[in-house]
């Protein structure tokens, strides 16, 4: 059966650096924001090292990055960057997410440490070999029992960068990630 996702707008108190939806993915409710703002990506960052204090050490956040497909010689930078954050639980989480971690550095100089791909996580658990060349969806059905998340072909090979064109699945990616972060973790 496959899984369920909707969105809509919620309130939103800084409506001119950022916009808030609720995502909903089988009946659980994600907040998420949505900003081009890179101060405001700061300030969400130091925020969950405020709110998480005690946890610093032990917080999962799962991380995707989307970028629009190139078709000639050069890659075009990320275009969206996902976290879904959670707690108790400080390691970023993902899938194939050394790579992400590695444009995010080349696209913005951006240092991120303490990543767990989940594909070996969840292969070391299972004892299955073939988690290794699981991609996301393959591992949230063998690790949290869910049903398929479909996304449009038309959807995964889009321009990242437009705004609203795929915010639940954006948002979808990272969570997921950390549902299966926190469930291996």
């Amino acid at each position: 059966m496959a899984v369920q996702v909707s969105i809509r707008d919620l309130s939103n108190h800084y409506p001119d650096t950022q916009e808030v939806y609720g995502v909903t993915v089988d009946n659980e409710e994600i907040r998420t924001v949505v900003t081009k703002n890179a101060s405001a990506v700061d300030y969400w960052i130091e925020r969950i090292y405020t709110d998480y204090n005690d946890f610093s050490n032990h917080l999962i956040v799962g991380l995707d990055v989307e970028w629009r497909p190139a078709y000639g010689r050069y890659s075009n930078p990320v275009a969206t960057l996902q976290l879904c954050v959670g707690h108790p639980y400080s390691r970023f989480v993902g899938v194939g997410i050394q790579s992400d971690v590695d444009k995010l550095g080349g696209d913005y100089n951006t240092c991120v440490q303490n990543v767990v791909d989940l594909r070996y996580l969840a292969a070391d658990m299972y004892g299955r070999k073939d988690l290794k060349n699981a991609g996301l969806m393959g591992l949230a059905r063998v690790v949290l029992g869910c049903g398929e998340i479909a996304k449009p072909r038309n959807v995964t090979m889009s321009n990242w960068d437009r705004y609203h064109l795929t915010i639940k699945y954006a948002c979808v990616d990272a969570y997921v990630s950390f549902k299966i972060g926190k469930q291996l973790l």
